[in-house]
């Protein structure tokens, strides 16, 4: 079959900081491409709706098929699903990804009868027996994580190893297009899948079941040979939870020669048990690091059950500084957050050498909070769900609020990446000249023109397409805990970590859980 893969447009934040290869698809693609199938992928954070019209018209593809991965973006995605139907009846339409996967039921509601299919849960493993199932005329209700006007199918299940495909990031058009502030260009890896913790903001834990599945050094190493270009983003939701293998993939790197720059996300109290990894991961280049901070006080952590002590984060802070690394944070800005608040937060920023983002406390599908979440939602627009705009009731009037967030992030952008900080980033920006990598220096006039608090007010007053269906009424704030999971939580079985580690990530733990664990 001739198969069209097509990721979204870019969201709010994506516009000034970052733009990153859409690897998820990529690998869907490689799945699909093994099964034998032709494929064609399109990525819309770096092509127009055009160019897709074009595509459509001129391919005339079998399956299209959409990454959702996004929230804000389940509009487009759905109104591309039929225009794809509408422009060719005869082919399948189905759509795909993390926010898919928690929503598939509105999702073909919303389809009118105009998106064929929805697929809950890992697309490598499910993607390629769709479309087997589909050529052979048969049942797609028997299609793990299959979700269709007809019915649903089996649990989603995982894909048998994660090494069974790489990336195919030759179908990717413009690969110069990615960048992660400076580092631009900028490819994407995944060593591990998966998040043992469970943050009741975060919906890492609930798809994937609370598994923690790894790839070989081998396999790693294999890909990162594939990669050219200079900057790379290590994906994994919280890097080198175990220290032995973060060692053993470094040293291979070093054996290899392989010199690149990297990004990656991590979390204080990993950073302090293996401070020997990130000691290494620096020498080779290393030179950002993201902390899961999310808030600057105890009652803050409490609030997100954040697994980190408020003192165990300054601590990492204190470390990751001797790193001589840049380090970025991210704070939760809560909307009852008051003048008095945003001015406490706004001076701890400016005292301290990270790099600190400012995003909205946003309850989503697949969350804990978004069951748990006592204030009522202000709007169901799912456009709204971008964790840039306040989505629930705020303690000052909407459009205090949102200069108030505004306001933060101007201050804390011109630090990072105003003029100022330009000057100490002349020999990077020089080097992007030199190869003609502009992505790094046009977002530094995008910033106004994107965070605008007129405009945010301005996304409020847009006209509601599709509105995001309400969670059930949880009694007395209890869940079902397998009500939250996509992938089936199988404990320990399904956590690749050696004894030692899973007792860390349990010791982390909170007595007063919400929701039991394995």
């Amino acid at each position: 079959m001739k198969v069209f893969c097509v990721h979204p447009s870019p969201l709010m934040y994506t516009k000034v900081f970052l733009r990153l290869e859409p690897l998820g698809l990529e690998l869907v693609a490689a799945a699909l491409r093994s099964a034998g199938h032709e494929i064609r992928l399109m990525d819309l954070q770096v092509e127009s709706h055009d160019d897709f019209q074009r595509e459509l018209d001129a391919w005339k593809p079998d399956v299209v098929c959409f990454s959702l991965n996004y929230l804000a973006n389940v509009p487009e995605v759905v109104d591309l699903a039929k225009a794809a139907k509408t422009r060719l009846p005869e082919c399948f339409t189905f759509v795909g990804g993390h926010s898919a996967s928690f929503v598939a039921g509105a999702l073909l509601e919303h389809g009118e009868g105009l998106l064929d299919c929805v697929l809950r849960g890992e697309g490598e493993a499910a993607a390629p027996l769709l479309l087997e199932t589909l050529a052979n005329g048969g049942d797609l209700t028997t299609v793990p994580g299959a979700l269709t006007l007809d019915g649903e199918g089996p649990p989603p299940s995982f894909i048998e190893s994660l090494e069974d495909h790489l990336p195919a990031r030759d179908l990717v058009k413009h690969r110069r297009k990615y960048f992660l502030g400076t580092l631009d260009p900028c490819a994407s890896i995944e060593f591990s899948r998966g998040c043992p913790w469970d943050c009741n903001f975060c919906s890492a834990w609930t798809f994937y079941g609370r598994s923690y599945r790894v790839m070989s050094t081998e396999r790693i190493m294999e890909d990162m040979r594939r990669i050219k270009e200079p900057g790379v983003f290590i994906v994994d939701d919280v890097a080198f939870i175990q220290g032995q293998r973060g060692m053993e993939i470094g040293e291979a790197i070093a054996r290899a020669g392989i010199k690149k720059n990297y990004y990656l996300e991590t979390r204080g109290d990993v950073l302090l048990r293996n401070k020997e990894v990130f000691q290494l991961w620096r020498k080779l280049g290393m030179e950002y690091m993201f902390l899961g901070i999310e808030a600057i006080d105890a009652e803050g952590l409490q609030k997100f059950r954040k697994r980190v002590s408020l003192g165990k984060n300054f601590e990492a802070l204190e470390f990751a500084r001797s790193l001589d690394i840049a380090v970025a944070i991210n704070i939760i800005a809560d909307p009852d957050w008051d003048k008095e608040r945003f001015e406490v937060i706004r001076q701890w920023c400016m005292e301290i050498p990270e790099i600190v983002n400012i995003s909205v406390n946003t309850p989503y599908p697949g969350t804990e909070s978004w069951h748990t979440e006592a204030r009522k939602l202000t709007t169901r627009d799912y456009r709204l769900f971008d964790i840039q705009h306040a989505v629930l009731p705020t303690k000052l009037p909407l459009h205090e609020f949102y200069g108030e967030l505004v306001k933060t992030q101007q201050v804390l952008f011109k630090k990072h990446m105003g003029w100022a900080a330009v000057r100490d980033t002349m020999k990077i920006l020089g080097g992007h000249l030199l190869h003609g990598q502009t992505n790094f220096l046009r977002s530094l006039w995008k910033f106004n023109s994107v965070f605008n608090p007129e405009l945010q007010l301005a996304d409020h007053r847009q006209p509601v397409k599709y509105e995001i269906p309400l969670p059930p009424p949880a009694a007395e704030h209890k869940i079902d805990a397998k009500s939250l999971y996509v992938h089936k939580n199988l404990g320990r079985k399904s956590r690749a970590l050696d004894d030692a580690t899973e007792q860390f990530v349990d010791e982390g733990r909170l007595a007063c859980d919400a929701v039991p664990s394995n």
